[in-house]
C-alpha cells in the first residue's frame, strides 16, 4: 500500500510540480533567478530559519520589506504554503508574494512542509485527510504554524492582530485547516486551487474571512468536486463555503457579483452586506496560482484574468483580529 501510495505522488508531482515556494532574506535586495530546470538546487542556497516542533526540525524563510528598520509600528503577516511536491522556495519564485510584501509593507513568511520518506522526498501538509507522509504520520502542522506565528511575533514588529494565511493546493487545504482549529491566531485566509479535507470543530470563536481562487479547468482538485485522475477524491469548493457562510453567520444566499466568459464572483454577507466569503472562479487556468508563472512545461497555465496577490491583499487589508 505505502509504495503504490508514494507512486500516485509520484504521478501527481510530475503532473503539477505544485505550488512550489519562495525565500526571501532580511534585505530588499531582488532574489537571484534561477531556470526552472534547476529547482532542486534552490534550497540548497537558503539560509534556513528552523523551529523544533514535536522533535523535528521544521524549517521557514522570513522576507522583510525594504527600509524594515525605518518603518514605525508593527506590521501585517502573511504566510505563503506551498503544495503538495513543492517548497517555500519556489512558492515564492513562481508566485511572487514578496513582490507584493514589498509593494505593501507587511512581512512574508514561506514555512517548508515535511519530507516524505519516499526516494523523492515529496513535501506535503497534514490538512486532514490529505495529503501522503504528512496526513499518514499525523504530523501537527496546526501546533506547527501557530508557534511560527508566535516566533515571527516576538523576532519581528509583527502585528499580532493582522496575521493571515495564503496557500496553494495542499497548502490552501492546510490553510482551511488552520482556519477551523487556530482562527484566534489568523485574521483571514486565501485558498487557491485546493478545497477543505478536514471536519471542523462544531464551535467556533469568531467569524473567519475566506478569499477562495479556483479554475473550472483544474482537473487535480475539481471546483466541482469527485475524484481526480489520480484517484484522489474532493468535496466541492461551493458545499465547502456553503459550510463556513453559515459558521460566519452569513446571509444564506450567495450573491452574483460578476459572472462573464472571464470569470464569476460570488460572495455570502454578513448581516450588514460586508462580504464575508469571496469566490472568484476562472474559465481560463487550472491547477495554478493565478497571476503567477507557469512552473514547468507540463503544469497547468496560470489565470491571466485575475492576480492572486493583487486580490488577497485588498481582501486581507479589510480585517483584523478583535
Amino acid at each position: 500500500m505505502r509504495s503504490t501510495t508514494h507512486i500516485r505522488l509520484a504521478f501527481l508531482t510530475v503532473l503539477t510540480l505544485f505550488s512550489f515556494g519562495g525565500c526571501a532574506d532580511e534585505t530588499p535586495d531582488p532574489a537571484p533567478s534561477f531556470p526552472w530546470e534547476d529547482w532542486l538546487d534552490w534550497e540548497r542556497l537558503v539560509d534556513w530559519d528552523t523551529l523544533t516542533v514535536d522533535g523535528r526540525a521544521r524549517t521557514f524563510n522570513v522576507h522583510l520589506p525594504p527600509k524594515y528598520e525605518e518603518r514605525t509600528g508593527p506590521l501585517p503577516l502573511v504566510i505563503g504554503l506551498h503544495g503538495t511536491g513543492g517548497s517555500a522556495v519556489q512558492f515564492d519564485r513562481h508566485y511572487h508574494l514578496s513582490d507584493k510584501a514589498d509593494q505593501e509593507g507587511f512581512v512574508a513568511v514561506y514555512p517548508n512542509g515535511v519530507k516524505s520518506d519516499g526516494r523523492l522526498g515529496i513535501r506535503t501538509w497534514n490538512a486532514g485527510a490529505c495529503c501522503d507522509f504528512a496526513a499518514r504520520e499525523n504530523i501537527d502542522d496546526v501546533r506547527f504554524i501557530r508557534e511560527l506565528i508566535d516566533r515571527l511575533i516576538l523576532t519581528y514588529r509583527i502585528d499580532a492582530k493582522r496575521v493571515y494565511v495564503t496557500g496553494m493546493s495542499n497548502g490552501g487545504m492546510l490553510a482551511y485547516r488552520l482556519a477551523a482549529e487556530i482562527p484566534e491566531k489568523i485574521a483571514a485566509i486565501a485558498p487557491v486551487s485546493c478545497t477543505m479535507v478536514v471536519d471542523p470543530p462544531a464551535e467556533q470563536s469568531r467569524s473567519m474571512p475566506i478569499l477562495h481562487l479556483h479554475s473550472v479547468l483544474d482537473e487535480i482538485v475539481p471546483y466541482n468536486g469527485g475524484t481526480n485522475p489520480l484517484g484522489y477524491h474532493f468535496p466541492p469548493v461551493d458545499s465547502v463555503l456553503n459550510v463556513w457562510a453559515k459558521r460566519n453567520g452569513c446571509l444564506p444566499d450567495a450573491q452574483v457579483v460578476t459572472d462573464n466568459d472571464r470569470y464569476m464572483q460570488v460572495q455570502w454577507v454578513d448581516e450588514k452586506g460586508s462580504p464575508l466569503i469571496v469566490y472568484y472562479v476562472t474559465q481560463d487556468g487550472g491547477h495554478s496560482w493565478p497571476g503567477g508563472e507557469r512552473v514547468r512545461p507540463q503544469a497547468a497555465p496560470p489565470s491571466t484574468v485575475i492576480d492572486t496577490n493583487d486580490l488577497l491583499w485588498d481582501f486581507f487589508e479589510r480585517f483584523n483580529l478583535q
